[in-house]
């Protein structure tokens, strides 16, 4: 099942374009029918993020704690942050900046002549304010069961941080904690085995309800904007690649070939929560102790959103060039340093990045009702920006720990996880009290035989 799931995945989004399309064509789009159709394919795609959602506090807190204790040393976890933070602040200039070259040579929202009020606020729906006094706040929590409850990945993370240094400082008497948090970190790996079975099922339904709901149409009409930024999106894949291969040196391939589920999944669903299980998973298989990854890849998922930082660059500058706006290069300037700043700060705010973007076009006078012009191809930009995150949290993660001389010798990168028993000796009718007439004993024929 291992090796064929990302087989199933891509047989799963090829079905879903089909079979959204047919839906499409062929069900009236304001019948009752069609509602039923575009509920049934997002059940599909709920009942698999939910599940995932549930497995992503606990195997965090597990995970962090537990790599946190194991260091043993306080100093090497400063030094493994420090190394983080440099990574990320170095791959948020190259994502943004990348994203405003490619936009100024590019050119997409040229020649569409808009006039300020062509659009309004209520095409895009309440977006949340972005304040930063707020989310340095909202960093420490007040109930770390209320944070695991919301997945709030921040305050998870200060949470363990915490409790990993204390074990470590209680030594014997923290190792019973210590193993319990390995032990769920464990439990949660082999339930996220279970869960992806359903993987290529969500895939079909997202794709599915997309393309019902908006046609393939819509594609065509975006055309140039969607070609374009996922030229970007390359560009950038390359770069990040490139520079991890300047540490990696060869393994690089090797770690997109161990990366192509979480790819795909975060990808198709546009979720990069979807992913993060099976990517912890992947990169043990790869050779990141969990110690390292534990710590890393969490942080990176708050502060090393590659894809995202691009797409609000790239969509900042395009919905000026849509308004026939010129904005100098000192203008530029400070948008990419504006960025640099309040896209640290999107991890827990829904719609993260048009939240960056409306705050960026409000604070340089540009038309914010510009936003509704991406809105309603947000989801298929999403899907792009989203596998671009995974990807750079892949390789920053698999840096920092051959940066620290940590990386160990890969393993499959395809592994079955242990099973539950299914077949016993006693064929399952052990400890279910069923009545002796009621089991039938295959070694002895019956009476009337």
């Amino acid at each position: 099942m291992a090796r064929r799931l990302t087989l199933y995945i891509l047989l799963g989004m090829v079905l879903g374009i089909v079979v959204g399309f047919l839906v499409r064509s062929f069900v009236p789009a304001d019948s009752v029918e069609f509602e039923y159709w575009l509920k049934g394919f997002g059940t599909l795609a709920t009942i698999f993020l939910n599940l995932i959602k549930m497995l992503v506090a606990p195997l965090i807190l597990g995970t962090l704690i537990a790599g946190i204790a194991h260091m043993g040393d306080s100093s090497a976890l400063g030094r493994i942050g420090t190394r983080a933070i440099a990574w990320f602040v170095l791959a948020s200039l190259i994502s943004i900046s990348l994203g405003l070259i490619m936009v100024n040579l590019l050119e997409p929202g040229a020649g569409l002549h808009l006039a300020v009020g062509a659009h309004s606020s209520a095409e895009v729906g309440e977006v949340k304010k972005l304040d930063m006094f707020e989310f340095i706040e909202h960093i420490f929590p007040k109930n770390v069961i209320q944070a695991m409850a919301e997945n709030n990945v921040l305050q998870i993370l200060v949470f363990a941080l915490f409790a990993g240094v204390g074990l470590s400082a209680l030594g014997e008497k923290g190792k019973p904690l210590v193993r319990g948090a390995e032990a769920l970190a464990e439990l949660m790996l082999q339930i996220t085995g279970y869960v992806m079975r359903l993987a290529p099922f969500a895939v079909f339904g997202a794709l599915a309800k997309v393309v019902a709901q908006y046609g393939l149409g819509i594609l065509a009409t975006y055309a140039e904007l969607l070609t374009e930024f996922y030229i970007s999106l390359v560009l950038l894949w390359v770069i990040l690649l490139g520079v991890g291969a300047l540490f990696l040196g060869r393994r690089i391939v090797q770690l997109v070939r161990y990366v192509r589920e979480p790819l795909l999944i975060a990808f198709s669903t546009a979720s990069s929560e979807a992913a993060m299980p099976k990517l912890f998973e992947q990169l043990d298989r790869f050779g990141v102790p969990r110690r390292i990854s534990g710590f890393v890849l969490p942080l990176g998922y708050s502060f090393n959103l590659d894809g995202s930082m691009m797409y609000a660059s790239f969509a900042t500058i395009f919905i000026a060039q849509a308004y026939d706006i010129d904005i100098p290069i000192a203008t530029q300037i400070l948008i990419l340093l504006t960025l640099m700043v309040s896209s640290k700060g999107i991890a827990a705010v829904p719609r993260a990045s048009l939240v960056v973007i409306t705050a960026t076009l409000a604070m340089f006078d540009l038309p914010v009702e510009g936003v509704a012009l991406v809105f309603a191809i947000d989801h298929f930009l999403d899907m792009g920006r989203t596998a671009t995150n995974v990807v750079g949290n892949a390789v920053a993660t698999s840096v920092i720990t051959k940066w620290e001389g940590m990386l160990e010798e890969p393993d499959p990168a395809f592994e079955e996880r242990p099973h539950a028993p299914a077949h016993t000796a006693h064929h399952g009718a052990r400890g279910l009290e069923l009545q002796e007439d009621m089991v039938a004993d295959k070694r002895t024929p019956p009476a009337d035989a």
